[in-house]
């Protein structure tokens, strides 16, 4: 068996099957890959990732920060929300412009994180997206 040839750097390169990273690097790649195969269909979507910048998710917002020019790359946004449920509901209204035919985008897809107090008063906004 040769000797493989990986780098650091391949993390965020869909391309690459065998990477190095960690569990939050592995939510950047998620949202990278989502695109990918969404563009694969043929579909013209973004991404959008919100959440609480306080989130005890290790470090999900230092990564996205990280990742900034593969995520644009990508068409992928993160925005860091003051708290929870105005990240939950940014999300919500990124995904709304497409319901009502105003959207650039054929969808989005999201990622949103919080922490466990944040996740229990954001329910009314979770209750209410889940009907639309």
């Amino acid at each position: 068996m040769g000797r493989l040839d990986v780098s650091l750097d391949d993390k965020f390169d869909i391309a690459k099957h065998q990477v190095l990273l960690n569990g939050t690097q592995a939510l950047v790649r998620l949202m990278i890959a989502q695109r990918a195969r969404d563009k694969s269909k043929g579909w013209n979507t973004a991404g959008y990732v919100t959440g609480y910048r306080g989130s005890p998710l290790g470090a999900v917002d230092f990564q996205m920060k990280r990742a900034a020019k593969a995520l644009d790359r990508a068409n992928i946004t993160f925005q860091e929300g003051l708290n929870e449920d105005l990240a939950a509901t940014a999300l919500w209204g990124a995904q709304q412009a497409e319901l009502r035919g105003e959207g650039l985008y054929d969808g989005v897809f999201g990622l949103w994180y919080g922490k466990g107090p944040g996740v229990d008063r954001s329910g009314d906004v979770m209750r209410h997206v889940n009907m639309a």
